[in-house]
């Protein structure tokens, strides 16, 4: 894979320069290239600071120490794309604007536009390239924020918590979608849900303590998305288990 990237985090802490103690400290996790790494842990662990921090997003609010190796690109600059929890769509502009917003002031967007019709095909919006995001359900926004990712084209991709707000089922559905028009990226997700991460991932961290570190779990190595079947139910049960001791 040409495009790929992979990124190993080790011995890292990080602390918010207006706090009082690290959040996360002796980080140690490997995202590699091309396959999705999976981070739970209880609200407030530090999960999304180490999206954000990747995404370059905290370089002004934290002290960082450790070390990140890149794998197959000099670094992560300009080689990411960010998914949130929420699909951000700009309620002014249509759908097929919302894909290439990142594009607008592209010297080939007649191209762009091609291309950004392709990827709502693929991910089952096709005819709704003309709709304004305030006509469209949950589901098929994210499915929109999910076709903009896309049009940006990058090796790896940070998702944060990208289905939490949806039905079960559209969930399920967009987790199968996410893996099949995902497959070529390295991605790394960030869930509460560990049903979530263990059809989605071939490697699964939880962040416990205060302050947090990653502890590795041994997933099945089949193909993703998995069918959910007695073994993904013990290893669910058995995140859940570890998580509840944060909570006592």
């Amino acid at each position: 894979m040409n495009n790929s990237i992979g990124a190993v985090i080790s011995n890292a802490t990080l602390q918010y320069k207006d706090g009082y103690s690290p959040i996360i400290s002796g980080l140690n996790m490997t995202i590699p290239k091309g396959k999705w790494t999976a981070i739970l842990g209880k609200s407030g662990c530090g999960k999304t600071s180490i999206l954000r921090y990747l995404a370059g997003l905290l370089s002004d609010k934290v002290v960082w120490a450790g070390d990140v190796h890149i794998e197959g690109k000099e670094s992560l600059e300009g080689n990411i794309a960010y998914m949130a929890q929420q699909d951000l769509l700009m309620p002014w502009l249509n759908v097929i604007d919302n894909v290439c917003f990142a594009h607008k002031f592209s010297a080939d967007l007649n191209n762009d536009r091609v291309r950004a019709i392709e990827l709502l095909q693929r991910v089952g919006l096709e005819g709704h390239e003309q709709s304004m995001p305030s006509q469209l359900s949950g589901g098929m926004r994210q499915r929109v924020a999910l076709a903009r990712t896309l049009m940006q084209d990058k090796p790896m991709v940070l998702m944060d918590e990208p289905f939490s707000a949806l039905d079960a089922v559209t969930r399920y559905r967009l987790q199968d979608l996410a893996a099949q028009v995902l497959e070529d990226k390295t991605v790394l997700l960030i869930t509460h849900d560990p049903q979530e991460a263990l059809r989605l991932s071939d490697a699964v961290y939880i962040m416990q303590g205060q302050p947090a570190s990653a502890v590795s779990l041994a997933v099945p190595s089949s193909q993703i998305p998995r069918k959910i079947n007695a073994e993904l139910a013990a290893l669910q049960q058995q995140i859940i288990d570890t998580l509840e001791v944060d909570y006592v």
